[in-house]
């Protein structure tokens, strides 16, 4: 057999690369990233973020030995243009997050989520809001840093560390459209002021303006101030009240007494399972007062009751029952010598549980006295006397009880679309509320240690960068997800998915994991795949909306 010579040939590990940079390409990364920062070295700033993008999304740490990343790699084929290696050293890196950190990284990012917002067709009608701690090693004593790295409530659980906050604004559930970095210890309140301030001029870039579209944020959004904001802002807005309030109580009690439930039924799409059964929801409407201003409340019972809340009912209720297991033994030791004095005793421990959660199972037994000594032999034993004695048992309240529970696993949602109940019914509220999960995972992302293994920069500036790095490859991420999911909807069909397994819910991670073995062959200008592409990986280039010359054609 003759001996191939492999000294021209260039073996490429594409995976799922050339993806990620059709997908960048479709977004306009590097023209609109050259057009916004003015540099004269010889590796544009655009390039430069692609190669950290797709290195982010290598499963490597972004930033760390570039050079080596694509050494003896087909520079061709993942960036779109031939580049040297040894471009992409830390100086070069460095010097290019200087210039972005200069013109501003959310200006950047900003045009590059209209570009997805337009490209992609995303409705950006529906906006989810919230923070993130990331947690940083060492001291951090910068000077004039643009956020201060410090300790602050940690959301990582991690005290002992300082940390940045970060915040972003998504729509359609998870496209981050904004994001920027903070202070560690800044407030989540205050941040939902700030970015109700200029959330009009940044949505009027995607062409809505204000009763257009609505905000989504957790309960920290609920403050005087914020309120306030979304009326002058004329923002309509849906969060969870706090349970801290009066009225959150009020409401909820009035909707487990009135009992004129509407029911929603489950939200997911999965059945149930029996370690983890899909959850119901029903709904009541009313309203609550704050500050003086009238506000929509829908009270929500799920059937996936906090568990934390039953624990702390179970607590209750055990030390409810004990201190009614002390009066009945008490009244129980006590011996009676008229029925009438059993029975007033027995009225007065009855009433001790009026404001139980139990109830007491009560009766007067009457206990015979004899004198001392054996009857004579065939004659009766005759009492001297009759004492009574209160015989008890303890039992839980079911109607007490119930209602309890109930309110237990109950959430109010509010929202300042009083009048918009055929628009806007409780059902799709709850869903748009549900949505919030989004952006939880999105933190996910940004926290998976196979993203950032760690922060190492020792400039504030140029982790503000790394920011927008990882904010548009998340960008990317999960407008991959996105077209995979909209291709199985629209089309009525299924992914090969893990263990081979169909799915209708195919995520982006699924998706790197079936271009794994992806090799791309190079000699000269031709360039081949080392192994055919096989029938479920076509499926996937189908759902995604590329082609298979993505492999091979630079």
């Amino acid at each position: 057999m003759k001996n191939i010579n492999t000294d021209q040939m260039t073996f490429t590990e594409a995976r799922h690369l050339p993806i990620v940079k059709q997908y960048a390409k479709r977004l306009h990364l590097v023209e609109t990233i050259n057009r916004i920062v003015d540099s004269k070295m010889d590796l544009s700033p655009g390039m430069a973020v692609l190669a950290m993008v797709l290195d982010t999304l290598s499963g490597r740490t972004p930033l760390y030995r570039l050079t080596e990343f694509f050494e003896e790699k087909d520079t061709e084929l993942l960036l779109g243009t031939a580049v040297a290696p040894e471009l992409f050293c830390d100086t070069n890196l460095g010097r290019t997050m200087d210039k972005i950190y200069e013109v501003g990284t959310m200006k950047i990012f900003s045009q590059v989520a209209q570009n997805a917002i337009v490209v992609f067709s995303v409705n950006p009608r529906r906006l989810n809001f919230d923070t993130t701690s990331i947690s940083v090693y060492g001291d951090y004593n910068l000077e004039n840093p643009p956020f201060q790295i410090t300790y602050g409530h940690s959301k990582d659980k991690r005290p002992d560390l300082k940390q940045f906050l970060i915040s972003m604004l998504c729509v359609d559930r998870n496209i981050p459209i904004l994001g920027a970095t903070h202070d560690g210890n800044a407030s989540d309140k205050t941040l939902n002021n700030e970015l109700l301030t200029n959330i009009s001029k940044h949505m009027s870039q995607h062409g809505l303006s204000p009763g257009a579209y609505v905000y989504v944020a957790d309960s920290a959004f609920v403050t005087p101030k914020n309120l306030e904001k979304a009326e002058k802002t004329e923002t309509w807005f849906l969060s969870r009240l706090p349970a801290t309030y009066d009225e959150c109580a009020r409401v909820i009690t009035q909707a487990v007494k009135a009992d004129r439930w509407f029911d929603i039924g489950p939200l997911a799409d999965e059945p149930d399972r029996p370690k983890r059964p899909t959850a119901y929801y029903k709904a009541f409407e009313s309203t609550v007062d704050l500050y003086g201003k009238t506000y929509r409340a829908i009270v929500v019972h799920s059937s996936a009751h906090d568990k934390r809340r039953h624990k702390r009912i179970d607590r209750l209720l055990k030390e409810d029952r004990k201190q009614l297991e002390q009066l009945c033994k008490e009244a129980g030791l006590s011996a009676f010598f008229c029925h009438a004095d059993a029975e007033a005793a027995l009225e007065k421990l009855m009433r001790s549980a009026d404001k139980s959660y139990h109830q007491i199972a009560a009766q007067i037994e009457k206990v015979p006295k004899y004198g001392r000594g054996r009857p004579a032999k065939g004659k009766p034993r005759t009492p001297l006397h009759y004492e009574y004695m209160l015989v008890t048992k303890i039992l839980e309240a079911p109607e007490k009880v119930a209602p309890l529970r109930d309110q237990a696993g109950c959430f109010v949602l509010l929202s300042n679309l009083v009048e918009q109940h055929e628009e806007w019914p409780a059902d799709e509220l709850l869903k748009l509320y549900k949505s919030q999960i989004g952006i939880e995972k999105n933190f996910s992302f940004l926290k998976d240690p196979v993203i950032v293994n760690s922060i190492f920069l020792k400039k504030a500036e140029r982790i503000e960068v790394l920011g927008l790095v990882l904010l548009i490859s998340l960008l990317i991420w999960r407008l991959m997800e996105r077209s995979m999911r909209l291709y199985v909807e629209g089309n009525d069909c299924t992914l090969t998915g893990w263990e081979r397994r169909p799915t209708k819910k195919p995520t982006a991670f699924m998706m790197t994991t079936k271009f794994a073995g992806m090799m791309v062959i190079t000699m000269g200008r031709h360039r081949q795949l080392a192994r055919p592409i096989k029938d479920y990986q076509r499926e996937y280039l189908v759902a995604l909306g590329v082609t298979a010359e993505v492999f091979t054609e630079p």
